[in-house]
Parts: structure tokens; C-alpha cells; sequence
């Protein structure tokens, strides 16, 4: 940690130096051009753009090292161009001081500003990271590979999630896709891990556990509801738009079958040696968050899953994505010609491609997991 730390440090330095070389070549440049040429051509004024263009990429006390190689460079220029004595060199002077000393002060405020932009993002990392643990990479029978790509430039997680929870009886593994985006959207994503980890811990069966999520997520939008000083019609958009999109699987250790429940998400990608096949859902769902809709279990498909097979668990964000001809991604076509390599070689290849189709940053959030039987 130590080492690491130390090396990131000498190359900041580095870097550092090398910025203020930049400036003062440029000073220099500047200068020696201006003794160098004719009288009648005076470029000495220019040399106060130095430390103004300084200010936006060095430290206060590096812009101050510039400022004071600038002035006197000014005098210099100004007594080989023989113009040192005249009435209008103290005004000209003066203006490049006042300049020099507004540069020190605004690369202050520039650092001031980077540094508290940098704590804030170090807050929202470390709290993106508490609410979207990183997967285990083997849980029971099974190995688990994932990839969160944020539609948010400056998030680590957006309205997309996944977890992993074990009951006493079996392993469960949860992709999701939260209606929405922003915090309205991660607000939501709390609430549905919450749920989520509390039903492993109470030992909700499969069968129970869409109802138990809906139920959850309801109550807590209406708590939301019912405490907020938003208008009610703000607070009811909120709450109809607060539902999620979830496909869960379950796998007990020593069966040869893959148990799965899915409310209105993508179904999943079974890869068996060369073939993919998509798990489509038996029977439709509605969403969680939505439940008071229509009432009524959930079903729950049960697959053979023998050992080396694997499972894809992916967002709509994966199969959604338009090319610039508005052609969608295709995930199943795609993974077919990578059947062959690992979990985390598939993941990587899709998430390289994804970005080659969309030729940008996805306009959504994708998540994807893959899920691999070892015994």
C-alpha cells in the first residue's frame, strides 16, 4: 500500500514538473523572442498571458514561481525595447501585477474547488460501494463473474443492480432494473436490497419472495409519500415510476436444476457447451413496485442446470442499445460465438462490443452477471 502510495505520489510530482517547465519555456520563449527581434516588434505584453494560462493547470505556489520570473522578464523587455523610462511603463506594469496576483489567486480557488469535487466523489464512490457490494467470485456451487457499466458519467451505479444472498437452504442471485434514473432512481435500488437481504435472513421461500419485494417496495414509497413536502402529484408520479424489473434464481446445493421467478426483466441466457438458449418465463409478471395492480403469486420456472453450465443475468440497458442505425444490440447472437471462453472472458467481450455498437457511452445503465455451476 505503501509502495503504491509513494509511486503515485512521484508521479504527481513528476507531472507537476513537468507542467511548470511548460510555463516557464513559454516565458522564456516570450522573452527571448521579444530581445531578439526589432524594436519596432513588442511582444513583452504578451509574457503576462503566462501566468494567466498558468492558473489553469498549476498549483498556487507554481503560478507565484511564474509570477515572479514574469516581472522582471516584463522590465527586461521593456528596457530593451528602451520603452523603461516613459510615462506609460508603471501603468503597463502595474496592469501585469494586478494580473499576476488575480492568477495566484484564481489557481487558488481552482485547487480549492478540485479538492472538495474530489472528496465528494471519494463520499459518493464509498457509498456507491456500500449499497452495490461487489459480488463474491464463488458462492456455494457456484462461480460468479459481473460487469455495472453507469449511464452516468460521474456514478459507479445508476438505476441497474445485482446482489447475491444464501438462505439456510440455497443460493440466490438477483439482477434488477429500476424505472428511472438519477438518485430517485438509487433511492429506489435501497430500498430493493434491503428487502432483498432481509428476506434471505427471514428465510422467505422463492415462491414468496417477488410478493415480499413488492409489498416492501410499496411501503417504503409510501412512507416516502407520506413524509415528503413534495406535491402530491409529484409524490404519486414518484411512486407509480418507483417499480423494478427482477429476474431472481435460486440454486440449492447437490440438485441438478436452476429454480428462477422473473417480474417483467430480460430472461435469461442459459450457455450450454455451444448453444444459447433464453429462459422465457412461463408466466408473465408484473413488475415489483406494482403488485397492487393485479394480485396473485408469482410463478416459479425450474430449469436443469447441470455442472459447467451457465447463466446469463443481464439489463435491458445490454439488449436495448442502438447502433447509429437504430439497430438493437444482439446479445444472444453475440454470445453464441463466445461460448468457448470463461465467464469473466464473456462479460468482457460483451461489454467491449456494446460500447463498439453504441460507439459511445450507453445512454442507459447495463449490468450483467454470469453465473457458472462448478459442482
Amino acid at each position: 500500500m505503501g509502495t503504491t502510495g509513494s509511486a503515485t505520489s512521484s508521479r504527481r510530482w513528476r507531472w507537476a514538473s513537468v507542467k511548470l517547465g511548460v510555463a516557464v519555456v513559454c516565458l522564456a520563449g516570450l522573452l527571448g523572442f521579444d530581445l531578439l527581434t526589432s524594436p519596432d516588434i513588442r511582444i513583452g505584453g504578451l509574457m503576462v498571458a503566462v501566468p494567466a494560462l498558468s492558473a489553469t493547470f498549476l498549483a498556487p505556489g507554481q503560478v507565484l514561481f511564474v509570477v515572479l520570473l514574469t516581472l522582471p522578464s516584463v522590465a527586461i523587455a521593456a528596457l530593451a525595447n528602451d520603452t523603461l523610462g516613459t510615462e506609460a511603463f508603471p501603468v503597463s506594469f502595474a496592469t501585469v501585477a494586478l494580473i499576476s496576483v488575480a492568477s495566484v489567486a484564481t489557481a487558488s480557488a481552482r485547487q480549492r474547488r478540485e479538492r472538495e469535487l474530489a472528496q465528494s466523489r471519494w463520499v459518493a464512490t464509498i457509498m456507491q460501494n456500500l449499497l452495490l457490494r461487489p459480488l463474491p467470485r464463488r458462492l456455494g456451487p457456484l462461480s460468479i463473474s459481473s460487469v455495472y457499466i453507469a449511464a452516468e458519467k460521474e456514478a459507479n451505479i445508476g438505476g441497474d443492480v445485482y446482489a447475491a444472498a444464501v438462505t439456510p437452504r440455497s443460493v440466490r442471485v438477483m439482477v434488477g432494473d429500476v424505472q428511472g434514473k438519477g438518485l430517485g432512481a438509487v433511492e429506489v435500488v435501497v430500498y430493493l436490497l434491503t428487502a432483498f437481504r432481509q428476506a434471505a435472513r427471514n428465510g422467505t421461500t422463492l415462491a414468496e419472495l417477488p410478493a415480499f419485494l413488492d409489498r416492501s417496495l410499496r411501503d417504503e414509497l409510501v412512507d416516502v409519500q407520506a413524509t415528503s413536502d413534495e406535491p402530491d402529484s409529484v409524490s404519486r408520479r414518484r411512486a407509480l415510476e418507483g417499480f423494478v424489473t427482477a429476474v431472481i434464481v435460486e440454486f440449492s446445493e447437490g440438485e441438478d436444476v436452476v429454480r428462477i421467478t422473473n417480474s417483467g426483466h430480460p430472461p435469461p441466457l442459459l450457455i450450454r457447451q455451444d448453444k444459447v438458449l433464453p429462459l422465457d418465463p412461463t408466466e408473465s409478471a408484473l413488475p415489483l413496485g406494482l403488485g397492487d395492480l393485479r394480485a396473485g403469486e408469482h410463478h416459479v420456472d425450474t430449469y436443469e442446470l447441470a455442472v459447467g453450465d451457465r447463466l446469463l443475468l443481464y439489463t435491458d440497458g445490454v439488449i436495448e442499445a442502438r447502433d447509429a442505425a437504430g439497430r438493437f444490440y444482439p446479445l444472444s447472437d453475440r454470445v453464441a460465438r463466445w461460448t468457448d471462453r470463461d465467464s469473466d472472458e464473456v462479460l468482457d467481450a460483451i461489454r467491449t462490443d456494446l460500447l463498439r455498437h453504441v460507439g459511445a457511452r450507453p445512454n442507459d445503465d447495463v449490468a450483467m452477471v454470469a453465473v457458472q455451476r462448478m459442482v
